[in-house]
C-alpha cells in the first residue's frame, strides 16, 4: 500500500514556494466557509477553486487518489445515512428504510462536500513540508502564549501525527500481509468473527506504533530538544506578495461563494 496521506510531494510549483502561513489561513477559511454555505452553487465554486489549486500544485493526479482511497468508506457511509435517514416525503420504503428526493440531494451534497474538503487539505500537506507546516502552525498560535499555551509543542504534535499516518498504513498493509500468508481469513464470517481476526493485527500494530514512538523520543532528546526553549530556524519563514495575492483570491473565493 502506498499511502500519500499527509505526505509532501516535493516540486517547485507556485503553491509549493508559497509562506505556510498563508497557505493555512486559505485553507482554514475555505474549510469554514465549506461548512457555513449549503447550496450546491456555493459548493461548486469552491470545488472549482480546490481543482484549480490542484492543478497549480502540478502533483500527480494518482497522489490525491492514494490520499483519497482510504477515506472512501467514510463518504460512503456519509451518502448512506443521508440516504435513509433524512427527512423528506419518500418514494419507497422498506421497513425502516424510507428514500425521499430530500434525501437523496442532502447526501449528494454532504458527499461532495467532503470531497472537496479533502482535496483542500491535500492540496495543503502535498505542497507544505512538515517542518514549514510546524513553523506556521507555531507562528499563528503566537497570541496564544499569552494564555499559556504551548502552541510550538501543539504544532509539533500535530505535524508528528500526521508524518506518522502514512507511516502506520505501510505498517497495517504489511502485518496483514504477513497474516494472510499465516492461513488468516479477515473476510470470512460475520461482524464477530471478523472482529476477532482483526486482533492478532492490532496488537503487533500498537507494539511497532510504541517502539516508533520511543525512538522518536531519543532522536529528539539526542538532538537537544527541549520543551518550552525558544528554538531558531534554518529556513525562517517570509511572506511576499505572492502569499497576499493567495489571501486575496482565497476571500475573493469564499465571497462569491457565499453570494451565489
Amino acid at each position: 500500500m502506498k499511502a500519500t496521506i499527509a505526505q509532501y510531494y516535493a516540486g517547485d510549483s507556485l503553491l509549493h514556494r508559497l509562506d505556510p502561513r498563508a497557505k493555512l489561513v486559505a485553507v482554514s477559511a475555505l474549510a469554514v466557509a465549506l461548512f457555513v454555505r449549503d447550496s450546491f452553487a456555493g459548493l461548486a465554486v469552491y470545488a472549482a477553486a480546490a481543482v484549480l489549486a490542484y492543478l497549480l500544485s502540478g502533483v500527480p493526479l494518482v497522489w490525491f487518489w492514494r490520499a483519497f482511497r482510504p477515506l472512501l468508506w467514510l463518504v460512503a457511509l456519509t451518502f448512506v445515512a443521508q440516504v435513509v435517514f433524512a427527512p423528506g416525503e419518500p418514494f419507497f420504503s422498506f421497513g425502516f428504510i424510507h428514500l425521499s428526493w430530500r434525501g437523496l440531494e442532502l447526501a449528494a451534497f454532504l458527499s461532495l462536500r467532503l470531497v472537496v474538503l479533502v482535496l483542500v487539505g491535500s492540496v495543503l500537506t502535498l505542497t507544505t513540508p512538515s517542518m514549514a507546516l510546524t513553523d506556521g502552525l507555531a507562528w499563528l498560535g503566537r497570541p496564544l502564549r499569552r494564555l499559556r499555551v504551548p502552541t510550538d509543542e501543539l504544532a509539533l504534535m500535530v505535524t508528528i501525527a500526521l508524518r506518522f499516518i502514512p507511516t502506520l498504513l505501510v505498517e497495517l498493509d504489511t502485518i496483514m500481509r504477513a497474516q494472510r500468508a499465516r492461513g488468516a481469513d479477515f473476510r470470512r464470517g460475520g461482524l464477530r468473527e471478523r472482529t476477532r481476526s482483526l486482533v492478532p493485527v492490532l496488537v503487533p500494530l500498537f507494539v511497532l506504533s510504541f517502539r516508533r514512538a520511543d525512538e522518536l523520543a531519543l532522536a529528539m532528546e539526542a538532538r537537544c530538544y527541549r520543551p518550552g526553549a525558544v528554538r531558531t530556524r534554518l529556513h525562517p519563514l517570509r511572506a511576499g506578495w505572492a502569499d497576499a495575492a493567495l489571501l486575496v483570491a482565497a476571500a475573493i473565493v469564499i465571497a462569491a461563494g457565499l453570494l451565489v
